[in-house]
């Protein structure tokens, strides 16, 4: 290897962790994790997401400014508005985080962003379940499996769910441009995809959690 092609190696993995830090900085507050998710949706401003999120709008525009200042996002468009400006942004990236992320993020930081994404998925399903689309299609996918497994096992199934995910957004964007040029790939899907793997809770936390309170007898 050339020292020339060493040096361009050196500098492109350098830019990657540089990449990678900002996305762990940028996650590592509930509502910057917020506002990246929504930003990977569609265009939105900070007065826009405030009214979504039911937060105040110099919070939101805090945010907003230490993602942009982190790259994850950038400014697409200005709108007037009653003699303001009001600033429009999309994603640069997106809220991933592989497993060396995780392990930077501290306890409390991985329990807001579990929380977070757990919030936005289950209501998203409450929605699909109360208006019918959950069901409308019989090709939809449902499952639930309680496998056992080794550390081995774990890291395979893991690996499998992120080839899945790669594969998710690859083909997104390979449907945009079929459907962009009307070539037959068919009509739009708005799909959803939830992936979990955890461990599952303490041997008998299912049983306990599950089963009636018995109210205790009140002695006269």
């Amino acid at each position: 290897m050339s020292k020339s092609t060493s040096a361009e190696a050196r500098r492109e993995n350098n830019q990657q962790h540089e990449l990678e830090s900002n996305i762990v900085k940028a996650l590592s507050h509930p509502l910057r994790m917020r506002i990246l998710t929504r930003l990977n949706e569609g265009v939105a401003s900070p007065n826009e997401m405030a009214k979504e999120f039911d937060e105040s709008l110099p919070l939101v525009s805090y945010h907003v400014r230490i993602l942009r200042e982190l790259d994850c996002i950038e400014l697409v468009r200005t709108t007037p508005r009653r003699g303001a400006i009001e600033h429009h942004y999309r994603a640069l990236t997106r809220p991933f985080l592989n497993d060396d992320d995780w392990a930077q993020l501290p306890a409390s930081a991985r329990r807001a962003v579990s929380n977070t994404v757990l919030s936005k998925a289950l209501s998203d399903v409450r929605n699909a379940v109360a208006t019918g689309s959950f069901d409308d299609r019989p090709d939809r996918h449902l499952s639930y499996s309680a496998p056992v497994l080794d550390e081995q096992g774990w890291a395979a199934l893991g690996e499998r769910l992120n080839e899945l995910l790669d594969w998710t957004i690859e083909e997104q964007a390979a449907a945009a441009g079929r459907l962009q040029d009307g070539q037959t790939g068919g009509s739009e899907v708005r799909a959803r995809l939830t992936l979990l793997a955890y461990p599952a809770p303490p041997a008998g936390a299912e049983d306990s959690e599950a089963a009636p309170k018995r109210r205790r007898a009140k002695s006269r």
